[in-house]
């Protein structure tokens, strides 16, 4: 299975933005991926004030260029994310990624769980002041098992967004539940990046063995959003990295997963199947009487 991780530098306008990341959607379908994966906020960047104009519902003015885009193309397509419209009583957006079917349908929505504050470098992030969390891990079928690959896995996609891939516990759910790939659509920092970003989309994939799709947006964003590391990678349930963009500027990543290929590793190293779930109790902090 071909699948395609996008990069961009997206601004506050919409309109250039869905233009310049069809035109990488189009290239990483011409190179033959099935599944392609757009960058967390490719549709609109900016302040918190700048996300509350652009918001939208799901039927809204973006999803409806995602549909037309994935069914013109004929392959799946992660909408990276938007911001939502308000489901929230507060009036907080949600941070939303979409899954679209080959003939257009919205197949998944997820809202991001994990909010990023933080503060780096004298610089304080609080996506919880205009974001409200989500509460639930998605996966989603993309269809069989490829009938002329006997060991190979049916592909089975994990959504999740950006500051999520630091939090262990959300990515084994997904497995548990069956996912076969995830997908990060991200905005990750230039602060943190050279450390954490390859680290942690590896840590994932060789933990819960899954193919791990990054795609990232890469330079300087508008006020209010962090300069981004890219790097957009594709990473195998072994922790090798299949392919990687390098260059600081909007582009594409391709790669073939090897289904077949994660049937072996699953059954040579069986880290799921050796867990011990009942050692694990009071796994969360405050169980513990931990706040940290």
């Amino acid at each position: 299975m071909r699948v395609a991780a996008i990069q961009t530098t997206a601004g506050v306008d919409r309109a250039a933005n869905l233009i310049a990341a069809g035109a990488l959607v189009e290239e990483a379908a011409d190179a033959g991926a099935a599944l392609v994966v757009l960058p967390e906020y490719f549709s609109v960047a900016g302040t918190p004030e700048v996300l509350a104009r652009w918001a939208e519902d799901l039927e809204g003015p973006t999803m409806a260029w995602a549909s037309a885009l994935a069914a013109r193309l004929g392959i799946h397509l992660v909408a990276g994310s938007i911001p939502e419209r308000s489901r929230s009583e507060d009036g907080r957006l949600s941070n939303t990624s979409c899954l679209i079917a080959p003939d257009g349908a919205l197949i998944a929505a997820y809202r991001k769980i994990h909010l990023f504050d933080v503060a780096l470098r004298g610089v304080a992030f609080r996506e919880s002041d205009t974001i409200a969390p989500g509460d639930e891990v998605v996966v989603a079928s993309l269809g069989p098992a490829d009938p002329h690959e006997p060991d190979a896995l049916a592909p089975v996609l994990g959504l999740s967004l950006c500051y999520d891939i630091r939090f262990p516990e959300v990515y084994r759910m997904m497995a548990l539940d069956g996912a076969t790939i995830v997908a990060v659509p991200a905005a990750f920092t230039a602060a943190t990046g050279p450390a954490h970003w390859e680290l942690l989309l590896r840590a994932r994939a060789v933990e819960d063995q899954v193919f791990v799709i990054g795609a990232g947006q890469v330079g300087t964003l508008p006020p209010g959003m962090p300069r981004c590391h890219g790097h957009s990678m594709i990473v195998d349930p072994w922790g090798v990295v299949l392919a990687e963009r390098t260059d600081p500027d909007p582009g594409i990543v391709v790669a073939d997963l090897d289904l077949a290929a994660l049937t072996d590793v699953r059954s040579r190293l069986p880290v799921l199947a050796n867990r011990q779930p009942g050692a694990y109790r009071g796994l969360h902090g405050n169980d513990r009487g931990n706040t940290f």
